[in-house]
């Protein structure tokens, strides 16, 4: 039996397979707004009515709203800082070479690989050992860590697909470094920075453990959801939260991802070009 004839075979199964596997994966997410809207307590069906309370409940909910600045704050702090440092790290990696190079990549990159637990656990010893009281600025350097990955993997692409005869140019005509890389560089670049500002702004947004180990007495958003979540009456409100959140975080990572594919034909067009 030729190859062509077994891929032909399995051909009709993978659309099954495709479709058994999303609906394992997103069925649980797909259960949250539709209970969200449910008139009752209770996570069941059928469902007791349609209803948009549990949502209205929020704006007087002064904790959660001190918990959502406070998650604010951070997704910003963590976004800026990490989008800086990964743009400094990024441009190291794609325009020079030095010794130990791949291994600094390497560590760089090494908590996407790491347990986030071990992780929290390490950051938190580190900050008990120097006397750092627990608060928004430890979440903030502890995220910040685990953050620096997403926006090296998002950056290094764009530093690759910069040409580097623009920056040549400018030097021949009497730039100085700095000025070519404000006025040159960081312009062509700005989509993937763009798009490791808004990634790093959602994984800290949506990021639980390290806040939770980190945080101290001023919780962000995620830690605030599971100290409701022991209690039923509050179960609603939590799932109209939850809908918000990931209605948020569907909406950044989507205009991420369209800054990323735009920057990308860009940089292909412009390869492409005599």
């Amino acid at each position: 039996m030729s190859l062509l004839t077994k891929r032909l075979r399995l051909f009709p199964v993978l659309p099954a397979y495709v479709a058994v596997y999303f609906l394992f994966l997103y069925l649980p997410i797909l259960l949250l707004p539709v209970f969200s809207f449910n008139n009752a307590a209770t996570t069941t069906f059928p469902l007791a009515g349609f209803t948009t309370k549990w949502y209205a409940s929020l704006a007087g909910n002064t904790v959660m709203l001190e918990a959502a600045w406070n998650s604010l704050v951070v997704g910003i702090s963590v976004s800026l800082l990490s989008t800086v440092l990964g743009i400094c790290a990024a441009r190291a990696i794609t325009r020079y070479r030095f010794r130990g190079q791949k291994a600094a990549a390497g560590l760089i990159m090494a908590p996407l690989f790491l347990p986030e637990i071990i992780v929290a656990v390490s950051l938190l010893m580190i900050v008990l050992a120097l006397g750092v009281e627990l608060s928004l600025f430890t979440v903030i350097l502890g995220q910040t860590v685990f953050c620096i990955p997403y926006a090296m993997s998002v950056l290094v692409s764009g530093f690759e697909g910069f040409d580097r005869s623009l920056e040549e140019a400018s030097y021949d005509l009497g730039e100085t470094a700095l000025g070519t890389f404000r006025r040159v560089t960081l312009p062509v670049v700005a989509p993937a920075i763009v798009s490791s500002l808004l990634v790093t702004f959602t994984i800290s947004l949506d990021e639980f453990i390290l806040a939770f180990f980190l945080s101290g007495t001023e919780p962000t958003l995620p830690v605030y959801i599971w100290g409701q979540l022991r209690f039923a009456a509050k179960l609603p409100g939590v799932l109209a939260l939850g809908t918000i959140m990931i209605v948020v975080s569907i909406v950044l990572l989507t205009f991420a991802e369209t800054l990323r594919r735009r920057a990308e034909r860009r940089t292909q067009m412009a390869h492409a070009l005599p």
